[in-house]
């Protein structure tokens, strides 16, 4: 099992634009860690706390045959100056490669989380 990290933020919180970025954060992940929904055990989201005119989850839900994947949403913690209107996954995958050939993907403004490990 392997753990994938990733995050993306929303210019508005609006249902359209948490849905779509949800979903590309999710392909953009599946794509580079050469994932089926198959080979996702469980997915765990947060947002932060302007983030509410969606469920992450019920995006994720949408996306072809993540209907039966177990999904589960949660606040994150706030933090002062932390980033605004992001949203975080973890996915618990099975995977046969090394923690060190995952990739975690971080888009638009959640770049700046791990801008060590953010080439896209």
């Amino acid at each position: 099992m392997r753990g994938i990290r990733g995050a993306i933020t929303v210019e508005k919180d609006n249902k359209t634009e948490i849905y779509e970025a949800v979903q590309e954060l999710l392909r953009v992940i599946m794509l580079k860690n050469e994932l089926t929904v198959d080979d996702i055990g469980a997915a765990i989201f947060s947002a932060t706390h302007d983030v509410t005119a969606a469920f992450p989850a019920a995006a994720a839900r949408c996306l072809p045959g993540w209907n039966l994947v177990p999904l589960f949403d949660a606040q994150q913690m706030a933090v002062d100056n932390s980033i605004e209107k992001c949203i975080r996954v973890l996915l618990l995958t099975d995977s046969s490669k090394k923690q060190s050939e995952i990739e975690h993907v971080y888009l638009g403004g959640a770049r700046k989380l791990r801008p060590d490990i953010s080439v896209i």
